[in-house]
């Protein structure tokens, strides 16, 4: 029996960690990968207040040893499904129904594919979602990143410090991520931008030989030889599992105003899961120290 399940052991779901046990409430975490979400991939943090530079790594190192000494459990283990049974709430957990009286959900979001014949076989083989845990295997070769954003940028500036050549593919002319990180990437000899074209083929049976990349406007296609392509196109909510339970919108959202508070009393969604105009790390760990200060308003 706890007092509040935290589903998602990411900077939300940490923050409510810490802020749960240390009201005194009996908090377990539930975490089926492993700390940290997306975050933990950054190489370098530098826009959370009070913290000039740290790695993702080192910033949920941190948060995750701060929850456990205020108290807080960790397990890592899915939560497959949640029902409520009177005022109580029950978490399945493999062979386990956990019962709590809140549950806060902080289950982030996971990254979003290409959608192309052969992704899935080739995953790992040449296709990658994360430029810092792979780019290490394409040093010296060629490769692609497909994106916009930051994440999309900061990839090409990690690739292009071990890769021969990076091509950094956008479907529109002009990038969504910051100007400073374009000034820099434009500064690099061996970064070229393919603008306003999408990848419409991924070349080699085991392994990734190459991408066909279509411009939208001139309608041209041509092949460029890669080893490795760096899918950085977005990241979608994992809440389906939730949808007969919590209210969600139509992208799958859990519809969450800033108090967090879901459809269903009791229980709570903080973080990028939610409906929410801001996605930043300091904004997650808001939401968690608000969900938990909700969720024990809950169980006293």
């Amino acid at each position: 029996m706890y007092d509040i399940i935290v589903v998602g052991a990411g900077t939300a779901g940490l923050s409510a960690a810490v802020y749960g046990a240390r009201a005194g409430k009996r908090v377990l975490v539930l975490e089926q990968k492993n700390a940290g979400g997306q975050i933990v991939n950054s190489p370098e943090i530098d826009n959370y207040p009070g913290i000039k530079h740290i790695s993702g790594f080192e910033f949920i190192q941190g948060l995750q040893e701060q929850a456990e000494e205020a108290g807080a459990q960790i397990r890592y283990a899915p939560a497959e499904a949640i029902r409520c049974e009177g005022e109580k709430k029950l978490v399945r957990c493999g062979a386990e129904e956990l019962s709590c009286d809140s549950i806060i959900l902080a289950t982030g979001m996971v990254y979003r594919k290409l959608g192309l014949d052969q992704e899935e076989q080739l995953t790992g083989k040449g296709v990658s979602y994360c430029a810092v845990c792979d780019g290490a295997f394409f040093r010296g070769k060629d490769t692609a990143v497909v994106g916009g954003g930051n994440t999309a940028l900061e990839d090409a500036l990690y690739l292009s410090e071990v890769c021969r050549k990076v091509w950094l593919i956008h479907r529109r002319d002009r990038f969504r991520g910051e100007n400073a990180m374009v000034n820099k990437l434009l500064q690099l000899k061996n970064v070229e931008f393919v603008l306003d074209s999408v990848v419409t083929e991924l070349r080699g049976k085991e392994q990734l030989s190459g991408i066909i990349v279509k411009n939208r406007i001139l309608g041209i296609v041509s092949e460029l030889s890669v080893s490795g392509v760096f899918v950085a196109v977005g990241q979608m909510p994992e809440n389906e599992r939730f949808r007969d339970v919590v209210e969600l919108d139509s992208n799958g959202y859990i519809k969450a105003d800033e108090s967090c508070h879901t459809s269903v009393p009791g229980i709570y969604a903080a973080g990028d899961c939610r409906t929410k105009q801001v996605h930043q790390l300091v904004t997650a760990a808001a939401d968690g120290a608000v969900a938990a200060l909700a969720a024990c308003g809950q169980t006293e």
